[in-house]
């Protein structure tokens, strides 16, 4: 099977899984998406939805996280990893975004990457799920798949994201982002296959018997 009736496969069976994905980040409006996000670094979202609870009853726009203070909101997030820093960019960018941005987050990358803790993959995030601007964020579950799948060497997140954007059409980038974490959290996970298990890298790969090693973002 050619890269290009692969991922031609991958989009129908992912379609026949999560025909209407749903936003894993639970979150009110583009601010606080863009708050979960910032959140979710190197946590897990059924953890970040744990502590946004709490949070966003506090604060739900710029001017409240910003009077909310560091000290309250690394508190209320303190069971985060990271928390002390987060605590520290939420206040900030909570700061710039009303200075400004006149409470408003920016919808654009250069703006977005240009506040405290948001780097490409969160920007592509609040660009594709807040605003649907076509953009295709690539996290750890993206980046196992892409190499188990044959779509990319793995060599970088940067490249993983230009090769998956060869490939697929631009139409379905933001939801094929979501497709591909889900089936990787739920069927094609880190330690449960090894790209010879699951069913859609058997149906890849039908003649592959050796485990495909990945390269870790």
């Amino acid at each position: 099977m050619r890269k290009h009736q692969r991922a031609e496969t991958i989009m129908r069976r992912l379609n026949e899984h999560y025909p209407d994905p749903a936003i894993p980040l639970n979150h009110h409006d583009d601010f606080t998406l863009l708050i979960a996000v910032v959140l979710s670094a190197q946590c897990t979202d059924k953890k970040v939805n744990e502590v946004t609870v709490s949070l966003f009853e506090h604060a739900q726009t710029p001017e409240e996280m910003y009077q909310l203070g560091e000290v309250r909101i690394l508190n209320m997030i303190r069971q985060l990893g990271l928390s002390k820093q987060k605590a520290k960019n939420i206040h900030r960018l909570s700061e710039i975004i009303v200075q400004r941005f006149h409470s408003s987050v920016p919808q654009n990358f250069n703006d977005l990457e240009s506040l405290p803790g948001v780097g490409h993959k969160t920007a592509s995030v609040v660009m594709a799920q807040a605003f649907g601007v076509p953009t295709f964020p690539v996290d750890t579950h993206i980046h196992r798949l892409a190499q188990r799948w044959g779509l990319s060497n793995g060599s970088s997140v940067v490249q993983t994201e230009k090769d998956l954007k060869k490939l697929f059409p631009k139409s379905a980038w933001n939801k094929l982002h979501l497709q591909i974490i889900y089936y990787g959290r739920e069927n094609c996970t880190a330690r449960g296959c090894d790209g010879t298990t699951c069913d859609l890298c058997r149906e890849l790969y039908p003649k592959r018997r050796n485990p495909v090693k990945w390269i870790k973002a």
